[in-house]
């Protein structure tokens, strides 16, 4: 009997961690420390992007810096950007307050809307060819923030808004251990087979087919 009883204590560790090891959520963004499906991502370093069939992928840059990616597809764009926030507390109230602030600064329109990750934006935004209609989306990380910008087809038709709410779910950022203060942009680098395909282009020894390219800034909007 106490055999028995000594074995039950035992395996409790073993089942807690197995319990514990379990995904918490149906869908991200991920943390690059939890359980989170696998599949094809293309690895930024901070960000992990999730890619399909007839993708583009342009970056995000400040000066030399890759600060966001932009995702490409069927006439829509979704522009992702990850930020350091707190340990504990999210930064997308405040963020979004300020995105409210900039849109109608410049001219624009913005409303809080719910959305399939909580509160989102809903704004008109001045462009080259007229007002442009974009969704700012925000999700709060352990210690990061993740931004989306939707705009496009995407932002006004629900099946192109879709397939790229899909790509945000599968998001996995990689925050990292060094301090950073909040608001800081989660620096991002070419994967590697893109790297060594700059690297073969710099020495003249390759054609230039590095599909990963400065992109234009949807928005300038912090």
């Amino acid at each position: 009997m106490f055999g028995r009883r000594r074995h039950r204590q035992e395996e409790t560790p073993a089942v807690a961690e197995e319990t514990a090891r379990a995904p918490e959520r149906e869908s991200g963004p991920w943390d690059a420390e939890e359980p989170h499906p696998e599949r094809e991502r293309v690895d930024l370093g901070g960000l992990r992007l999730p890619v399909g069939p007839g993708f583009e992928i342009q970056l995000n840059l400040a000066g030399d810096r890759i600060v966001g990616a932009i995702a490409l597809v069927d006439g829509s764009a979704l522009q992702v950007q990850a930020f350091a926030a707190p340990k504990r507390s999210g930064i997308w109230d405040e963020v979004r307050a300020e995105l409210v602030t900039a849109v109608r600064k410049a001219g624009g329109t913005a409303e809080e809307a719910q959305g399939p990750f909580g509160t989102e934006l809903l704004a008109k935004v001045p462009g080259e060819e007229g007002p442009q209609q974009v969704r700012y989306l925000g999700v709060d990380g352990p210690r990061w923030f993740l931004r989306a910008v939707i705009s496009g087809r995407a932002a006004q038709e629900a099946a192109a808004a879709a397939v790229l709410e899909d790509v945000v779910r599968d998001i996995v950022v990689v925050r990292g251990d060094e301090p950073m203060p909040p608001h800081e942009p989660i620096e991002l680098r070419l994967p590697p087979e893109a790297r060594q395909a700059a690297d073969r282009q710099a020495a003249g020894t390759a054609p230039d087919l590095n599909p990963f390219r400065r992109g234009p800034e949807i928005a300038e909007i912090r």
